[in-house]
């Protein structure tokens, strides 16, 4: 009982703990204007791209909110509709490859083209 306990506790405190709680809480707004739309909060419309090695950032729009992920190197172009999994959220990230500072990317463990 003592370990289902103690697994229940820890379960809760990692999703407190989780980028993608953290994403929510900050957009709260923005994620009740998503579902209204109809596209959940990890899609978004492919608005542009840039390649690096090992990785494909993708600018998204989802309904009104504009934002930058990283996922592991992903066939897709403009106007295609993704969706992905939430890794890790990084501000003011600096990648040296692209010689860019993005305010804000999430890194994610997959990407997946949805058209």
């Amino acid at each position: 009982m003592k370990i289902s306990y103690l697994a229940a506790v820890f379960s809760v405190g990692l999703a407190l703990l989780s980028p993608l709680h953290a994403v929510a809480a900050e957009n709260k707004g923005a994620n009740t204007a998503t579902a209204a739309a109809g596209m959940p909060a990890n899609e978004g419309k492919v608005l542009s791209t840039l390649d690096a090695p090992g990785y494909t950032y993708m600018e998204l729009a989802n309904t009104e909110k504009r934002f930058w992920i990283a996922a592991p190197t992903t066939r897709v172009k403009v106007g295609d509709r993704v969706r992905f999994e939430q890794s890790m959220v990084m501000k003011n990230f600096n990648s040296k490859t692209l010689n860019r500072t993005f305010d804000q990317v999430i890194f994610v463990n997959s990407a997946t083209v949805l058209n």
